[in-house]
């Protein structure tokens, strides 16, 4: 038999066989027809990373973890024992050990312990960078064993490193963990929150800063077994800024790198844009900012460029709101300014319009100007039908005198089917809802709690042009902290965030973390028998 031949009947041999499973996942065992869209089916592989939480020996970090209940979305199959774990990154510094994670029930009883020593600083990047490495413990931070319940579990001090983490089957859908640190005093003083973070190889951060009393650190993680390379680009009021170590900086396999901002560049511009890409691999990146006056928090990066800009859950009592903005193409953006309140949109006066030039940063003080009215600020084309992609973020004051605390709000993506946050409270959890454009209805679920508690489910409706503002619906017999997931029933886009406050000695500790559509699911091609193929 000729080679050819024999090569013929191989490739039909396979064919059939692709063909064979195509007609077994088709409805009743018919070929799928050629028109019919593709099948929306639940993600069976997650990967979520928490940046280093702090440097301050009086740190308390709470660690909580969650997948919302197959009823929800989840349930992805082909997985026989499904997993969702966080990890010590495989690399940490040498001068650093990883503290031990104490179980959900400590983690509850100790938050609130007070702390009597004084915060350290952080290592700048150029000393992470050159520092010797060495394998974290194996055992996991975090351990997620069924969907529907959160599990908690915290670390004290200074020496907590970041974790890396992986989902599969049914608890990869929608798989969500929050960081939350609490330090009391010191330069790092604050409640510092962040939702840790999908990788990706693009990441935009309107609202860091290089001014004299700030320590802005970008930390990049890297998910994967081969080692990634990201660039940091830095951009003012004049365009970019130049520098000459912000270019292939190696994120070790499993491991992170702190840098410091201000080490890149001799420029101490006030308000700057950072920009991170890979040129190899992915990271999740996330900026923790340090003002000496205001407190401390996690800056979580912008939703991607787009020509409208939602920041949603400017909380009521801001004594200081700053906007800022960049173009990142090569028009400049001509924008409107609007504040959807809980009666309508409004447009807040002399902030009626805010010119983006190209490349450049632009900042403006907004002041206190929700007036005692909690809202959301919404970005968009000044002229119809112009529309240039900006991203942008909310830099948000609360307090007065050395009783104040920092906030960031980025633009927030659409809640979209699916949203979930974790790490709400029986006190202080605030949920904000806007529908810029078209009136929508939400449907808010709340988990049971880490050590007990009833699931609970509302409805909300949400008037076009506005933003309602309302205490997180909390568990009957709460105990611990709950999971809170925002699903849009009907209407228009919603964007949200919610709002955590814990204050501490008059001090109005909070943080803001945005809820965005969880991509639980994926678009799957349906498959269908073509023997065409095998035609001459």
């Amino acid at each position: 038999m000729k080679r050819t031949t024999i090569s013929l009947i191989a490739v039909a041999t396979a064919l059939a066989a692709v063909t064979g499973i195509a007609s077994l996942t088709s409805p009743e065992g018919d070929a799928a027809p050629q028109n019919k869209a593709a099948a929306r089916l639940p993600v069976e592989r997650s990967s979520l990373m928490c940046p280093a939480p702090s440097t301050s020996e009086l740190a308390e970090t709470l660690y909580t973890s969650f997948t919302p209940a197959a009823g929800e979305g989840a349930g992805a199959g082909g997985v026989e024992k499904p997993t969702a774990e966080l990890r010590p990154s495989a690399s940490v510094l040498a001068d650093t050990d990883a503290a031990p994670a104490k179980d959900d029930k400590d983690a509850d009883a100790d938050r609130d312990a007070d702390a009597d020593r004084d915060a350290d600083g952080e290592k700048e990047a150029g000393d992470s960078a050159a520092a010797a490495r060495k394998p974290a413990p194996d055992k996991p931070v975090v351990v997620l064993e069924a969907p529907g319940k959160p599990v908690a579990a915290d670390a004290d001090g200074g020496e907590a490193p970041a974790l890396v983490g992986t989902a599969t089957g049914a608890l990869a859908p929608g798989w969500t963990a929050q960081q939350t640190t609490t330090v009391p005093a010191g330069g790092g003083r604050g409640l510092l929150g962040v939702s840790c973070t999908a990788p990706d190889t693009d990441f935009w951060f309107p609202a860091a800063s290089l001014s004299e009393r700030r320590q802005d650190y970008v930390h990049l993680t890297n998910p994967d077994d081969t080692s990634a390379v990201a660039d940091i680009e830095l951009y003012g009021k004049d365009g970019e800024l130049k520098s000459t170590l912000s270019e292939g900086i190696t994120v070790p396999p499993g491991g992170t790198v702190p840098v410091l901002l201000s080490t890149l560049t001799a420029d101490k511009a006030d308000d700057v844009t950072v920009h991170v890409t890979t040129r190899t691999g992915r990271v999740g990146a996330v900026v923790r900012s340090a003002d000496e006056t205001d407190g401390s928090d996690w800056l979580a990066a912008s939703a991607d460029p787009a020509g409208t800009a939602v920041l949603p859950g400017i909380p009521a009592d801001a004594t200081s709101v700053q906007l800022v903005a960049f173009a990142p193409g090569q028009e400049d953006a001509d924008l409107k300014v609007q504040l959807a309140g809980p009666t309508g949109t409004i447009t807040p006066a002399g902030f009626e319009k805010l010119r983006v030039k190209s490349g450049m940063t632009a900042m403006i003080d907004l002041k206190d100007v929700t007036r005692g009215e909690a809202g959301t600020l919404v970005l968009s084309p000044a002229e119809k039908g112009r529309e240039t992609p900006v991203v942008a973020a909310l830099r948000v004051v609360r307090g007065k005198g050395e009783k104040k605390e920092v906030a960031f709000i980025p633009a927030a993506a659409p809640v979209g089917a699916r949203a979930t946050v974790a790490d709400n409270r029986d006190k202080g959890s605030f949920l904000s809802l806007t529908a810029p454009g078209k009136a929508a209805q939400v449907k808010v679920s709340v988990s049971a709690g880490t050590r007990g508690g009833t699931a609970a489910v509302k409805t909300y409706t949400v008037k076009a042009g506005t933003t309602l503002t309302i205490t997180a619906p909390v568990p009957e017999g709460l105990r611990g902290t709950f999971a809170l997931t925002v699903q849009t029933v009907s209407g228009g886009p919603v964007h949200a965030s919610r709002m955590l406050e814990v204050p501490d000695d008059g001090i109005p500790m909070f943080t803001v973390q945005n809820l965005s559509d969880d991509r639980g699911t994926v678009s799957v091609p349906v498959a269908e028998q073509d023997l065409s193929v095998l035609d001459d």
